[in-house]
């Protein structure tokens, strides 16, 4: 195949300007993805390399370093991106780096006359950039196994092209230079597209995920909202049903709610039902699933039969016990009654809540800060009637 420079420098620009451009429009309407603009940025740089690589020896400011170091910017511009949108810091020296490294070595006047040299130079820094950003789509969890190595081997196949020119020159030395800087020119533009196809797509799934976690989560504490609590826990009910699971709903409702507002104020109450949000949160297990069901209500489904249930209430009501004694500056004293239901899947989640609720009602009436069980049961584990006071569920189900 025969490679014409001129028709690559042209085709190279145009398709990089106008995807630079492309990200920068989507990063005007997508804000909260900053990443949009430093990609759509590296585009634009890369853009000022190829035209600097197109006007070598016609223009007198540009100097033989310039074209290679806008791309090295460019490509740890791509790179800091991948680091952005992953939540992590951008790196400015690592970024400028392969740019000063290039300058520094063509201040030496063997490696400057040598195109060979400059070429594999150029083909370690990219791919190295490259690698990195592969490593920083390796973050990426959300995906499921397959679909998130697909992503990752996009720039890890970037970066093997780009040692290609390497195994030329060891492979065959005496292959024509110019032919590897029109290679090189060749794979600079298959880069250009691939990466901007993964970030596009990216940074549309990465939206269409904020605007679906914005919809499901209530925006006081940060937990499941309604309707997103009652579709987990149908599928929970579903996928332990398979194979006649145990399942438990604790039902929690924040004690003397109404005297917290009255007495300190709305404000404090919000701070109130946070607190507790943070502590359910943080002692729970990770396959549970918890939600605000409103105003001072929440719930949670766990796989579990009664007495799991009951050791993870006991855990959580003396968390909020100690967390509760004062917040935000006030002694308040919170505390949460529980209500504790299970049932062998599948069932209704409405019963559930149900049952959880009478319940959670007899723990109100029993004294509040307490664990109480429904009475019904459901059959396998030991079901305690009634724990006898604060703190005694972990013993009274032992």
């Amino acid at each position: 195949m025969i490679f014409d420079q001129a028709t690559l420098f042209t085709v190279a620009t145009s398709i990089a300007g106008l995807l630079g451009v492309f990200l920068l429009v989507l990063w005007l309407q997508e804000r909260n993805v900053r990443a949009l603009a430093w990609w759509g940025g590296a585009y634009l740089m890369g853009t000022s390399a190829v035209m600097l690589w197109s006007t070598q020896g016609t223009v007198g400011f540009v100097t033989p370093e310039m074209p290679n170091a806008f791309l090295f910017i460019a490509c740890g511009m791509i790179w800091n991106g991948a680091r952005l949108f992953q939540g992590r810091a951008v790196l400015p020296g690592a970024l400028f780096s392969g740019a000063v490294a290039w300058f520094l070595a063509m201040q030496f006047s063997d490696f400057a006359a040598s195109e060979q040299a400059r070429v594999v130079l150029s083909s370690l820094v990219v791919a190295l950039y490259a690698f990195l950003t592969a490593f920083e789509l390796r973050r990426e969890r959300r995906r499921d196994l397959a679909t998130r190595w697909f992503w990752i081997g996009i720039p890890l196949l970037h970066g093997a092209v780009f040692l290609a020119p390497v195994a030329q020159m060891l492979l065959l030395p005496t292959a024509s230079s110019d032919g590897l800087f029109a290679l090189f020119a060749f794979q600079t533009l298959i880069y250009v597209v691939g990466t901007a196809f993964v970030v596009v797509v990216m940074a549309k799934e990465r939206v269409a995920l904020v605007h679906k976690t914005a919809a499901m989560t209530d925006l006081l504490t940060g937990l499941f909202n309604r309707r997103a609590f009652l579709e987990a826990a149908n599928l929970m009910l579903e996928r332990r049903g398979r194979k006649s699971q145990f399942v438990s709903v604790l039902l929690f409702d924040l004690d003397k709610f109404k005297s917290i507002n009255d007495r300190f104020g709305h404000a404090i109450g919000d701070d109130a039902l946070k607190v507790f949000a943070s502590v359910a949160a943080g002692n729970v297990r990770a396959t549970d699933v918890i939600g605000r069901l409103g105003g001072e209500e929440f719930a949670a489904i766990l796989p579990g039969n009664a007495a799991e249930a009951g050791l993870v209430a006991e855990r959580l009501r003396a968390a909020f016990q100690a967390a509760g004694v004062t917040i935000s500056g006030h002694e308040i004293g919170a505390t949460v009654s529980i209500g504790v239901a299970s049932t062998i899947a599948p069932g209704a989640i409405d019963s559930l809540l149900a049952r959880a609720d009478a319940a959670l009602y007899r723990a109100k009436h029993n004294g509040r800060n307490r664990v109480e069980f429904d009475r019904a049961g459901s059959g396998s584990a030991p079901m305690p009637q009634r724990i006898p006071a604060p703190g005694q569920a972990v013993a009274a189900l032992q």
